[in-house]
């Protein structure tokens, strides 16, 4: 999570999550952290292609980059190619239609969340269209392309997923993408998808459902991880209806000085107890999703979590998962 440590600590903690035995790992693309008590936010991608350098075998992924405000798709398209050549084909790009918070800082304003929808839209054209290596002119609504052609193309190109929130866009999307995103274990959006033509299968159509959680484990108490856990990400609260909208970390502070640290509680596992963490995971293999990422939440516990708990936790989670 590029929000709560420096570049060089994220390369270092992505080394030791292959090395306890993670099967891929996932990255943040944000400008700014969500509350200024998290600290941080270097460079994605800089960051992803130390990554990609540092690792062997680990899947490595955008979750999620915004490729229409403070990126331009064409962009996007370049370096996404870029980094699949580092990692060997080990990379996804995972694309979403953004966030306030990152994106208002190239001064361009932030649309409504249709045009947002239709911007992303345009951006899958063309980074599609770029990843074939050919001469790309694109004249869109909100883009335009002009005789553009990315050199350094992968033999297979990237596979996009798709974060998606609702059954309007997954009926957008879902034909648009290789995989699915969300961050809540919604098997309504496993079972659309999967109803929507066009959209490749989740499971045995190659499709992955890609979900995500946070966890605040702690080898002292659980006060102190519901402590951290209320500190650096009570604004996971908001829902993210108003996570997109709002655009500083003041924001953030004020919409969520209201959030209780036994509502953290109540919505992440806290502590040491990693039978907890199993049981807070399971509704994501439950409702069909294929992958599971953790965000261990604060920088301060980070590396004890690599070398006490991760891998017990693994092996807990896999046998519990079948």
């Amino acid at each position: 999570m590029t929000e709560q440590s420096g570049p060089k600590a994220l390369v270092d903690y992505a080394v030791g999550a292959e090395r306890v035995g993670f099967d891929f790992e996932v990255s943040s693309d944000h400008y700014s952290p969500w509350l200024a008590a998290q600290g941080h936010a270097p460079y994605a991608w800089t960051v992803l292609g130390a990554v990609a350098h540092a690792t062997e075998r680990v899947e490595l992924m955008t979750y999620v980059t915004c490729p229409t405000v403070r990126y331009h798709p064409a962009v996007v398209a370049q370096k996404a190619a870029t980094l699949q050549l580092l990692a060997d084909g080990r990379f996804t790009l995972g694309l979403g239609a953004g966030e306030n918070l990152n994106e208002h800082v190239v001064g361009e304003g932030w649309p409504p969340v249709d045009q947002r929808q239709d911007m992303l839209v345009e951006a899958i054209e063309i980074i599609r269209a770029l990843h074939t290596g050919e001469l790309t002119t694109y004249d869109g609504e909100y883009f335009r392309v002009d005789s553009a052609r990315v050199w350094d193309v992968p033999e297979h190109p990237v596979d996009l997923a798709l974060a998606v929130s609702g059954e309007k866009s997954v009926q957008r999307f879902g034909p648009l993408s290789d995989h699915l995103v969300a961050v809540e274990p919604n098997a309504d959006l496993v079972t659309a998808w999967n109803a929507t033509d066009g959209a490749p299968g989740i499971g045995a159509g190659g499709a992955r459902a890609i979900g995500q959680i946070p966890i605040s484990w702690d080898p002292a108490s659980k006060d102190a991880a519901v402590e951290r856990a209320h500190d650096q990400f009570r604004w996971f609260a908001g829902g993210w209806a108003v996570n997109a909208d709002l655009p500083t970390t003041a924001g953030f502070a004020g919409a969520t000085q209201y959030v209780r640290p036994e509502d953290v509680a109540e919505a992440m596992p806290c502590g040491p107890d990693l039978d907890e963490i199993v049981e807070k995971v399971r509704p994501f293999w439950e409702a069909g999703f294929t992958d599971v990422a953790l965000v261990q939440i604060g920088d301060d516990q980070q590396q004890r979590f690599l070398d006490e708990a991760a891998g017990p936790l693994l092996d807990k989670m896999r046998a519990a998962a079948g």
